[in-house]
């Protein structure tokens, strides 16, 4: 049974279970004030930095971009010499050198994608949750965290292939461009942009589906696979495909020859970052709105 005494302002106060509960309930209120926008940035730089695939698809993204670019370099260096006219003025080092993109965009999005999926998985969303009751800062602490993790990655991943790239080119007395050209540095800085951009959208998704196996399927799907058939497609469906499709747009921005019949570098990358930003404002709709 419970007790009520009276405290030193003349009001009841309950001993017993009724204070115990209502110790619980001011600690709660109090854990609710101190879980801070800081603090919860804290607490998901260690959930990312501890997941053991953070650092395994960062390194082998690295490995497998410098592998891809020094093999394209290579292989177009040494056709260089027998190409038309034509087929010269189209040469694009940047391009030739940045072609691992297509995969990095894949493994920073799935790293998106498990900074939420991985806590729905293990159950780890629900003390989440708990200790942050204030899902939008929960979700956006995910989103500041994985850029400041991925936009470093991207520009390290996109400068790796760059020069392994160049330098392979260079071997091979092809044209090719070095560190100090204003376009090899646009390239470098907004492909990492371009790959944090792809992490956000895996983040998003991965709020969305809640479920690694479809954040991965669908990643492939929206980066790679209508990429892969935009030119197949009739008409004025595959001119807009190939114009206008965020991930085909935003990869303009590591190319170095100008299509006058497609989007400019930034302009592309502009078209990217406004689909992810509408992804992640529904990404939020359904993640304050939906239970854990």
């Amino acid at each position: 049974m419970s007790r009520t005494t009276t405290t030193p302002s003349g009001t009841p106060a309950r001993t017993g279970r009724g204070r115990v509960r209502a110790s619980w309930a001011s600690e709660d209120r109090g854990r609710e004030g101190r879980a801070t926008f800081r603090h919860s940035l804290h607490a998901e730089w260690i959930k990312i930095r501890t997941m053991r695939s953070t650092l395994f698809l960062i390194l082998g993204t690295s490995a497998f971009t410098i592998g891809l670019a020094a093999l394209s370099g290579s292989s177009a260096g040494d056709d260089f010499a027998s190409m038309s006219p034509a087929e010269r003025s189209a040469f694009d080092p940047l391009a030739i050198s940045l072609r691992g993109y297509l995969l990095a965009q894949i493994a920073l999005g799935l790293l998106g994608g498990l900074v939420v999926t991985s806590e729905y998985g293990a159950r780890t969303i629900v003390p989440t949750l708990t200790a942050v009751p204030h899902r939008a800062r929960v979700l956006a602490s995910k989103a500041v965290v994985l850029v400041g993790v991925a936009l470093p990655a991207g520009i390290g991943v996109s400068l790796a292939g760059f020069l392994a790239g160049q330098a392979a080119l260079s071997r091979a007395g092809a044209p090719h461009l070095a560190l100090t050209d204003g376009v090899a540095l646009r390239g470098i800085v907004g492909g990492g942009m371009y790959l944090a951009l792809a992490g956000l959208f895996g983040l998003a998704l991965g709020t969305i589906v809640r479920s690694t196996t479809a954040t991965v399927t669908t990643l492939f799907g929206v980066l790679l696979i209508v990429q892969a058939f935009a030119p197949a497609l009739p008409g004025r469906m595959g001119d807009w495909v190939s114009t206008y499709w965020p991930p085909i747009a935003g990869g303009r921005i590591v190319t170095g020859v100008r299509d006058p019949d497609l989007l400019g570098p930034w302009a592309g990358l502009g078209v990217m970052a406004g689909c992810v930003t509408l992804l992640t404002a529904a990404a939020f709709v359904v993640f304050r709105g939906r239970d854990a």
